[in-house]
């Protein structure tokens, strides 16, 4: 009897995965040619330590933070800013990655999937500090923040371009594994590792499959999706470390048939590199400067906050609330219902808009439980009503414009109704950078003094402005000032 084909694997070993080597050999490159890029990551770094720093005012974050087992020491590590942690560098990173991402606060990349791309701060500055002090203790060079801000450019870019046309939302799957990979990725590399290498980890990487997106949306919303990229930076650093000591790759991970990544996480698909990796993630990133708020709300809020003098002395007449929106904000973050935590009212578009009207401002504050008891917030979220614009979901896909554009108008009962107020961009915007970065640098500015004495403060503020000094600081230096 003949022997079928199909009853045998083929167990020839292939090459790797052109997507991983692509990756790779991007990583590899020495250094990045961009002025501009190197400007933002400045200011990107910068924005996220502050992020990190305000998240230590709310309990449900420190708690996650430390040692595993309480007063465990570590010879050589990273430390954990504003705190007197010193943890090895994976447990490091999530630490970082958890406080940076915390209040929903840093820095924002939209397109077909979105995300963070500073949570891969979490990854970076563990490894380079931990890195840093190794080397002082070998009696070699420390790495630098300029080497920091390069890693930080290369992560922002191979997360942001894979969120270019590979929308893993709409399979029900989290934004964080592309920090995964962009950590895993920058990690084996900042580690020492090769070619080789960094391919093995980033296939360690796709291996672990995705995380679903069900602590992100309703009726599900937690606090998980504040430490989950924190979560994706510590398995990234791990994976890079367990690489380094050996650890094989699987060189098809992503194509192999029924087994790979593509045909069962992205169901037959395969991922699509929208353009050539170089710095155009970093130079386009969207700060989150005025509202601690997902950034498809931001300019909702800002029309808020821009009809708050002229209906807060007539919520009691408001007849209903018309918010038109793109489609993203549509799927993501428009909500009826009770708010349960937080993390429920910080993905809800209603809630803060609503808040934007009655207070002419949204801060991270407002979305905690005694703040949220104020009955006026639900009675105006049940006078909403969201519509999609089919041209801002136009816009918000165009690589030209990558607007993020809401408007809202209010009618009253008496017949009368406030102008139609529209915001196509947030103070955050490229298109809007240099309004944005002197208000960048008061944000650090407000967010360091909620931890640091205002000399501190001030000290660490002309740092930043001084961009020569800071890439030649050594990490560890950096990161020794920035302890509790």
């Amino acid at each position: 009897m003949a022997l079928h084909s199909h009853a045998v694997d083929e167990n020839t070993r292939p090459a790797p995965d052109k997507e991983l080597t692509t990756i790779a050999d991007y990583v590899l490159q020495p250094s990045i040619h961009s002025e501009l890029a190197y400007t933002t990551a400045r200011y990107c770094l910068m924005d996220a330590i502050g992020c990190g720093i305000l998240a230590l005012q709310y309990p449900a974050c420190k708690k996650l933070l430390g040692p595993i087992i309480p007063g465990t020491q570590v010879p050589v590590g990273t430390r954990v800013p504003g705190t007197d942690f010193i943890l090895d560098p994976i447990l490091g990173a999530f630490n970082i990655g958890t406080m940076i991402r915390w209040l929903d606060f840093n820095d924002t990349w939209l397109a077909a999937e979105w995300g963070h791309p500073s949570d891969n701060l979490g990854a970076i500055l563990a490894v380079t500090d931990y890195l840093s002090r190794l080397r002082i203790s070998q009696n070699k060079t420390a790495l630098t923040i300029k080497d920091v801000l390069t890693a930080m450019i290369k992560a922002h870019e191979i997360q942001g371009v894979l969120a270019l046309e590979n929308g893993f939302n709409r399979l029900g799957y989290d934004h964080v594994l592309l920090v995964k990979i962009a950590s895993t990725a920058v990690a084996t590399q900042l580690l020492g590792g090769t070619r080789e290498q960094i391919i093995n980890a980033l296939s360690q990487a796709w291996l672990d499959g995705a995380v679903l997106r069900t602590y992100r949306h309703a009726p599900n919303t937690g606090s998980r999706k504040s430490w989950a990229a924190g979560d994706a930076t510590s398995r990234a650093t791990r994976l890079a470390w367990m690489t380094l000591q050996g650890e094989m790759g699987y060189p098809s991970a992503l194509t192999a048939k029924k087994w790979g990544f593509y045909d069962t996480v992205m169901q037959g698909g395969h991922l699509k590199f929208a353009r050539p990796f170089g710095s155009y993630v970093m130079e386009n990133v969207l700060f989150k400067i005025a509202y601690p708020a997902e950034f498809h709300a931001q300019t909702a809020v800002e029309c808020a906050v821009i009809l708050h003098p002229q209906i807060k002395n007539k919520i009691d007449q408001i007849e209903k609330i018309v918010l038109s929106t793109q489609e993203s904000a549509v799927r993501i973050i428009s909500k009826s219902g009770e708010l349960h935590n937080p993390a429920d009212r910080d993905h809800c578009l209603q809630y803060m808009v609503a808040v934007g009207l009655l207070h002419g401002d949204l801060k991270a504050d407002h979305y905690e439980n005694e703040f949220a008891e104020d009955p006026r917030i639900d009675a105006l979220r049940a006078k909403m009503q969201v519509e999609e614009d089919k041209q801002y979901t136009k816009d918000y896909l165009n690589p030209e414009k990558r607007s993020i554009a809401n408007a809202i108008q209010i009618y009253f009962k008496d017949g009368s109704h406030t102008d139609k107020i529209v915001v196509e961009y947030p103070i955050g915007h490229r298109r809007r950078r240099d309004a944005g970065v002197p208000l960048l640098f008061k944000k650090f500015e407000e967010n360091m003094g909620t931890h640091y004495s205002k000399d501190k403060v001030k000290e660490l503020l002309a740092l930043f402005q001084d961009h020569t000094t800071l890439e030649n600081m050594p990490v560890n230096e950096l990161m020794d000032q920035l302890a509790k």
